[in-house]
């Protein structure tokens, strides 16, 4: 007889979102089960964000030594130890690993149910031998990456997003399919590592950041030596006693690539096969049937049931722990949970860094016209930055013409950092007279802010002040 659960919130997938759910929900002393068939961490430890971030600092070193006469220092010849890169990569996964393992959640008081789960019907998870009959589900699933139909792709070996961390040797001539974030931070790690890099894109590179911030990243790629094809798409691959053939439909006509590697880095898609949502009601979108019918809060058209992280097609994983706070507190206590997007800071992290919040310029003019203002400043301006001998980039700042801050928009060094900061004025309120109030130490790029600041009052003076101004010089 297979053994029945009745928990407060059943997790599908351990992942870092869904991890997150089962902690936060433990914290209000909920009871939790967490079903998961592979290892605890999910995507984001084990084959994403982590070791993607790994592999970048390691690459981050190999062009401080090239940029290093730069500084009066003479490197040795730069030699790049592939092998021992990926020991780095797995170091920092291994260290990382014990906060996200069953043994913790387990002490946590946290059910694990290791077996892939699926419904039953609205309110019934099986996995295994087990039943689960939750008050709330979660689903946590995390994605998998998209393989485009490509003529003679499936005839040569390639990588993935879910793959290519796993590489132990240098790749001569890496082509790139797809020109997302993750796409362009892999594309700068193997070329600062020695490889030659092609990126390859249907589309404009980041369409949906800002382009003035975009261009910013691009230039830079493109300087330290990765092809960049916008506009193009591969029309055929073909096989070859040595190496891979790749031909491309660019603006300019043909393009005949010699690669040595592919990385087919087209998009990711949620995994949500084998959980049976038709029985437990749960509908899929109809602009797109590979995601699901959320609302704002993140729950399904079954009420009992939410989504989040890939699994709701957020592939950031700052957004996913966000989203799993909310959940909890929409699922345990029916408090509302509707998230604002645009309140979770956007980055990209190639170097240089991209940080988004808040409204962008574009969003900025669709929703208010002409009443708002843009404040930028260079990182050439910042004394931290000269120092360091990365002036390139820029900070937008997106305010009302009244002052209220709506946004802000950094390229640059720190740029994630300086976007949390922003993150939390728009959050708390906080004006743009009080940001110029802050005390950034000398030295520090959150100089930016206090110079920003002050600038966008300058363009927007206070009305009181001003007629204050206006009565005395009337008064002599």
């Amino acid at each position: 007889m297979a053994e029945i659960l009745t928990p407060d919130l059943c997790v599908i997938g351990a992942g870092s979102g869904g991890l997150a759910v089962a902690e936060a929900a433990r914290a209000h002393d909920a009871s939790v089960v967490i079903v998961e068939k592979g290892r605890l961490g999910g995507n984001a430890l084990h084959i994403g964000a982590t070791p993607a971030r790994a592999l970048a600092a390691a690459a981050d070193h190999a062009q401080a030594l090239r940029e290093a006469p730069l500084f009066g220092i003479s490197a040795e010849e730069l030699k790049v130890n592939f092998r021992k890169v990926h020991d780095h990569v797995n170091a920092v996964i291994a260290a990382l690993s014990p906060a996200q393992a069953a043994p913790r959640f387990e002490a946590l008081g946290a059910t694990i149910l290791a077996a892939e789960g699926r419904f039953v019907d609205k309110r019934t998870l099986v996995a295994g031998d087990t039943l689960v009959r939750a008050r709330h589900f979660v689903i946590a699933t995390g994605g998998r990456a998209e393989v485009p139909a490509i003529p003679g792709l499936d005839a040569v070996p390639f990588f993935t997003t879910d793959t290519i961390l796993d590489n132990t040797r240098k790749l001569t001539h890496l082509v790139v399919v797809g020109g997302g974030p993750l796409a362009l931070q892999l594309a700068q790690s193997y070329r600062r590592l020695g490889s030659e890099v092609t990126v390859v894109e249907a589309g404009l590179f980041l369409p949906d950041a800002d382009p003035e911030l975009a261009a910013v990243v691009l230039k830079r790629l493109a300087e330290e030596g990765v092809r960049l094809l916008p506009s193009s798409s591969v029309a055929a691959i073909q096989a070859r006693s040595m190496g891979i053939g790749v031909s491309v439909n660019a603006p300019d006509g043909e393009v005949a690539l010699d690669a040595s590697q592919i990385l087919v880095a087209t998009g990711r898609w949620p995994m949500l096969d084998g959980l049976d949502l038709d029985k437990a009601g749960i509908r899929r979108s109809k602009a797109d049937p590979t995601h699901l019918q959320l609302n704002r809060a993140g729950r399904t058209s079954n009420p009992a049931v939410f989504a989040i992280g890939e699994a709701a097609g957020t592939d950031m994983v700052h957004a996913a722990r966000r989203q799993a706070a909310q959940v909890v507190r929409s699922a345990l206590f029916g408090l509302p949970a509707a998230s604002d997007p645009l309140a979770v800071p956007r980055v990209l992290h190639t170097d240089p860094e991209l940080a988004e919040v808040g409204l962008s310029e574009r969003a900025a003019r669709t929703r208010h016209g002409l009443g708002f203002r843009v404040t930028r400043l260079s990182f050439a301006d910042n004394d931290r930055a000269r120092a360091a001998r990365t002036p390139y980039g820029v900070v937008k700042l997106i305010t009302t013409r009244s002052g209220r801050l709506l946004g802000a928009g950094i390229a640059g060094p720190g740029a994630a950092e300086l976007g949390a900061l922003f993150a939390l004025a728009l959050a708390s309120g906080t004006t743009v007279a009080q940001l110029a109030t802050l005390a950034a130490p000398y030295g520090s790029y959150a100089e930016i802010v206090n110079r920003l600041a002050d600038l966008a009052v300058t363009q927007a003076p206070n009305p009181i002040l001003t007629r204050l101004l206006s009565l005395r010089r009337l008064l002599g």
